[in-house]
């Protein structure tokens, strides 16, 4: 049976999110706030338009946008699809939320008889561009079965973390907090072995075969090392989901000093103009503060 889904936000994760759902045979429409990145994805074979002339026949629609008020808008604003689905249709929600907005997501999508799928996702643009993110995914059993023909097209791993929404949300909290520190205590380990007359090859080549490397290091260190800040990943995006990390241990009575200390040197890099960068941009608030010059190259 032929299963056709629209991909709302076109970005970096989305477009590839967008463009696997096209080659695995999915009837694909994109939209996205920027014509540009909607003009690429037709130029590439899939399809848009109003989307009250497309919702009705939509059999999933994907989220991929910034935070829980652009999902909000998405769903739910004046031109909102949700009211325009049929009964049954899927919404698969990527963005990173806070767990209580995801579960209200899914009592709202419910009311109109629609699934919510809550469905964070991990890997970065490249595993995007392949199909082969991680989901990390809470629902109903309802939802999951709406939602596997995007899911197979779209993931490598899909973790079943619960039957009801939040659960998929609360754990990319947790990858968030590692992934934003990582890439902090990258930075900042860069840097300072700088200061020691390590140049920035020399770290990427030694530290990724040694126990002090991650993935976020491994995947971040070599931009910086290129000079390369090309947006993958935005520095604007670690001050909203460090945000939501701090905001969820508040509500337990947890403390979270580490998350803290990160975030203080996202929000410096936006202060100095770099939230539109690659978050391996935040190097530069420790070569700012202590007089390096980092590698040259694409700005």
């Amino acid at each position: 049976m032929a299963v056709t889904v629209a991909v709302f936000g076109l970005g970096s994760m989305g477009y590839g999110m967008a463009k696997s759902s096209l080659d695995a045979g999915l009837s694909t429409y994109g939209y996205d706030v920027a014509p540009d990145n909607v003009a690429r994805f037709t130029d590439d074979g899939g399809m848009t338009g109003a989307v009250a002339d497309v919702a009705p026949a939509l059999d999933a629609v994907v989220v991929v946008v910034l935070n829980a008020a652009q999902v909000e808008e998405v769903l739910f604003g004046a031109q909102g699809v949700v009211p325009l689905l049929r009964e049954g249709a899927v919404v698969m929600a990527c963005a990173t939320v806070p767990p209580e907005f995801a579960k209200e997501m899914e009592r709202r999508c419910g009311a109109q008889g629609v699934h919510y799928l809550d469905a964070p996702i991990s890997g970065g643009s490249v595993k995007a561009a392949q199909g082969k993110l991680g989901v990390m995914a809470s629902g109903t059993p309802d939802a999951f079965a709406a939602a596997q023909p995007v899911l197979d097209a779209t993931a490598e791993t899909v973790f079943t973390l619960g039957d009801a929404a939040g659960a998929g949300s609360a754990m990319k909290a947790v990858n968030q907090l590692l992934a934003g520190v990582h890439i902090a205590t990258m930075a900042e380990a860069l840097t300072f072995g700088m200061t020691q007359g390590i140049d920035a090859d020399t770290f990427v080549d030694v530290i990724t075969k040694c126990a002090g490397n991650s993935w976020m290091l491994e995947n971040r260190a070599p931009h910086i090392a290129a000079g390369d800040y090309t947006p993958h990943s935005q520095v604007n995006i670690w001050p909203k989901d460090l945000g939501i990390v701090l905001e969820a241990a508040a509500a337990t009575g947890f403390d979270a000093p580490i998350t803290k200390t990160a975030l203080t040197r996202y929000m410096r890099a936006v202060e100095m103009g770099l939230g539109r960068e690659d978050d391996a941009a935040v190097a530069k608030v420790y070569a700012d503060e202590a007089g390096l010059t980092l590698p040259k190259g694409k700005s």
